[in-house]
């Protein structure tokens, strides 16, 4: 499915962002000593040197709301104005209540709609698609949407090829309504699924088929991932989804300014951008001190770059993820915050 903004009334912006990754460290070196593996096994086949795990009593919506306060803090917003909070995220609190509707209460957004989506990896840029069309239609003014993942509660120790993948984080993004005379803000997504690849990258058991009372093994409560099969599909979305958008919003990769992938795998990064033309000096990433945090990957590079310096007021910006599903999105955006600190 394919969306482009054609003369809407008001304009979606991309108004703040902030993110949160817990204290815990945990080093190729740490996970040397706890399975079959080592830094540069790690290093050459993903790019990853360290990643981020949250303590066993933190869950998504810890994470999630000091990300979320932290966006609401830039631009000078209170929760209490929020109109709908969304929550991307593999791995909420529970089938429900929603992850989004703990979020709410703790920050004191009485009035939010709360809901979350699941689409895994891809899951922040659905997200943002269905925040910018509630601006866009007129149905909210204040929309957070907060990536927020405790992966490291659902791998498997024993399972070398996936343990070392992934990380806790969260990212937030506020949204706000435009000056459509001079907000350029959204100028378009891309997003899709194809459920024939859902068993290359699952987590069997948890819902309504399998019922982790009904597991016939612990194991099938832990992410599994047919490492082989996801590599082709993730490199394949990415590049047809950048070309198919770009054409749709009649823009070149020259006019972008900077580009954040989700930050899955060095090696599909950088083969995407080969098979694109993006030049280094263009892409942002930093995999190598997070992995892959699903949902809250690209916020939370999004905002790393901001402080970095990367991300500049007026800069256009193109995201793009792949996740379970199996599922691929794509936007580009105007950065153009109304925050009120530096």
């Amino acid at each position: 499915m394919i969306g482009v903004r054609s003369g809407a009334p008001r304009r979606a912006r991309l108004a703040a962002l902030g993110a949160h990754v817990p204290d815990r460290v945990v080093t190729n070196a740490d996970l040397e000593r706890i399975v079959d593996t080592d830094d540069e096994w790690i290093v050459s086949r993903t790019g990853i040197r360290e990643r981020r795990w949250a303590a066993p009593e933190e869950a998504s919506s810890d994470l999630g709301l000091i990300a979320g306060r932290r966006a609401l803090e830039r631009a000078g917003v209170d929760a209490a104005d929020l109109d709908l909070i969304i929550v991307p995220s593999a791995t909420p609190d529970h089938l429900f209540p929603s992850t989004a509707a703990i979020i709410a209460n703790a920050m004191g957004a009485e009035r939010a709609a709360a809901y979350d989506l699941l689409a895994a990896c891809s899951g922040f840029v659905y997200g943002v698609s269905q925040g910018a069309a509630m601006i866009e239609a007129g149905f909210a003014s204040r929309v957070l949407v907060i990536g927020a993942e405790v992966l490291s509660h659902v791998i498997d120790m024993s399972d070398r090829t996936t343990c070392v993948l992934f990380g806790d984080a969260a990212g937030a993004a506020l949204l706000v309504p435009g000056d459509p005379q001079t907000t350029t803000g959204f100028l378009g997504f891309e997003i899709g699924a194809d459920g024939s690849g859902g068993d290359d990258l699952i987590i069997p058991a948890g819902g309504g088929r399998m019922p982790m009372s009904c597991a016939a093994s612990p194991s099938d409560g832990f992410l599994q991932m047919k490492g082989a099969e996801v590599f082709r599909f993730a490199t394949r979305a990415m590049v047809d989804s950048v070309r198919r958008l770009l054409d749709a919003v009649d823009v070149t990769l020259d006019d972008i300014d900077l580009v954040v992938p989700h930050q899955a795998n060095i090696r599909i990064i950088d083969h995407a951008a080969a098979r694109l033309g993006i030049p280094e000096s263009k892409l942002f990433n930093n995999l190598e001190h997070y992995g892959n945090t699903s949902s809250a990957s690209i916020p939370l590079a999004l905002t790393e770059a901001r402080d970095a310096g990367r991300l500049r007021p007026g800069d256009l910006v193109l995201m793009v993820g792949f996740g379970a599903g199996l599922t691929w999105g794509s936007t580009v955006v105007r950065y153009e915050p109304v925050e009120v600190t530096a």
